[in-house]
Parts: structure tokens; C-alpha cells; sequence
């Protein structure tokens, strides 16, 4: 039996979840200047090293905007965050996603979907569909909600590759982790076997090259996931 490394947050990493809650909460609105870094490093008893470092997470999350010689200010996340942002926000409170960004995401994939399912009914040898089954019992095998979503994950950027479009993988990838998040909750709502049943239907109308049923089915379980009876919230 083997057991996993137990290890606590540092300083640097609480400093930084202690920001990003304020801010996300609305406690920090956008544009409000932070105090000095001697000023936080004070009442929050840590070095300034932390607070410098942690500020500089921030900035690379798109939370704070650093200005010379102006010292920190709440950037406008939304206008100008990007993927580290949305991780962030997916791990503030425990997971706990608002509306708009459940929905925002979901509408992504919708439109990725569509487009990696019609690629691949159209260009994908029948031996490239076929091996996208070996991905689908990976899902069904899956003895945690954590193994699912990935492999869930693998089969959707499978089915992008085999497409032979040489963008639409990448984009899939970047969303890799805020998708596999929400399969995650998805799964531990739901169940595993909902994934499987969703993800079979799909690849079993990409098999018979259905690109309207595909289409069809793509609408129907992701409307489920943004407002319907398998909603992510």
C-alpha cells in the first residue's frame, strides 16, 4: 500500500488564495489600489518576499495589474484574464462556478464539439473512429470521477485529432483542466455511467457517420449541462 505526500500551502500560496477571494467575492472591486507591500506584508505577518511574489501570481492570473512606481491595483479579470484566471476562479470556494462562467464554458465546448464531431464524420479513416472506442471503455472502466473526466477529456481531444483540423486539438487542450473540473462535479452529481451514456451515444452516431444526429445529440446533452436536468452548479 502506498500513500501520497501530504503537504501544507505556503505562506506565498495562502497569500494568494487570501487575494483572490477578496477579489472574487467583490470585497477588492476592479480598480481599487492594494496597499504598499510593506503595508500588506505587515498586517498579514508575512515578508515582503511573499507579498512580492504573491502579487507577481496574481498578475500572471490576471487579478492584479502591477504599474511602476504606482504600486498594485485589482485588474479587471474579466475584460483581461485568461486561462489561468478561469482555473482560479473554478477553484475558488471549493469549485463553486457562477452561471455565467458554467455556461460560458459549456457554449465553448458546444461549438468545439460541433466542429471536431463534423471533421471527423467527414475525414476520418474508419480505423481512427474505431480506436476512439478503445477511448470510450477507458470512461466506462474508470473506477473514480477523477479517471472518467479524464478519460472523457482523452476522447474529446482524440476525436479533434482524428479530424486532421491541426488547431481545433490545441484549443481543446488549453480548457484541458476547467473541463475536466466540471466532469469531475459532473460525475460526482450524476454518476460515472451518466458520462458513459453520453459519451457512447455520441460516439456511436459518429460511427455510423450521423453528422446531423451528431449535431443534434451535442445540442441536446450539453443544453442538460448549462440549464437542464444535468446541470453543473
Amino acid at each position: 500500500m502506498e500513500f501520497s505526500k501530504l503537504s501544507a500551502p505556503s505562506l506565498k500560496d495562502m497569500f494568494v488564495q487570501q487575494i483572490q477571494g477578496m477579489i472574487l467575492s467583490g470585497t477588492l472591486p476592479v480598480g481599487t489600489k492594494l496597499p504598499s507591500e510593506r503595508d500588506m506584508a505587515e498586517q498579514m505577518q508575512v515578508s515582503r518576499t511573499v507579498v512580492n511574489s504573491g502579487l507577481a501570481e496574481l498578475a500572471a492570473q490576471g487579478f492584479v495589474e502591477l504599474r511602476p512606481r504606482q504600486g498594485a491595483c485589482v485588474a479587471d479579470y474579466r475584460r483581461h484574464g485568461n486561462l489561468s484566471t478561469l482555473i482560479a476562479i473554478m477553484q475558488y470556494k471549493g469549485g463553486v462556478l457562477g452561471h455565467d462562467e458554467i455556461r460560458s464554458i459549456l457554449e465553448v465546448r458546444r461549438a468545439l464539439e460541433h466542429l471536431a464531431a463534423d471533421r471527423a464524420i467527414h475525414h476520418a479513416s474508419d480505423e481512427a473512429i474505431e480506436r476512439l472506442g478503445e477511448q470510450l471503455e477507458l470512461i466506462a472502466s474508470a473506477r473514480s470521477a477523477e479517471q472518467a473526466a479524464k478519460a472523457a477529456f482523452d476522447f474529446q481531444h482524440e476525436l479533434a485529432l482524428v479530424g486532421g483540423n491541426s488547431i481545433v486539438p490545441l484549443i481543446y487542450y488549453s480548457f484541458r483542466s476547467p473541463v475536466i473540473t466540471l466532469w469531475v462535479r459532473f460525475c460526482n452529481r450524476y454518476g460515472i455511467d451518466a458520462l458513459v451514456n453520453n459519451t457512447r451515444t455520441l460516439y456511436s452516431l459518429i460511427l455510423s457517420r450521423d453528422c446531423d444526429g451528431a449535431a443534434r445529440w451535442i445540442d441536446e446533452y450539453l443544453e442538460k449541462a448549462i440549464s437542464g436536468e444535468q446541470h453543473i452548479y
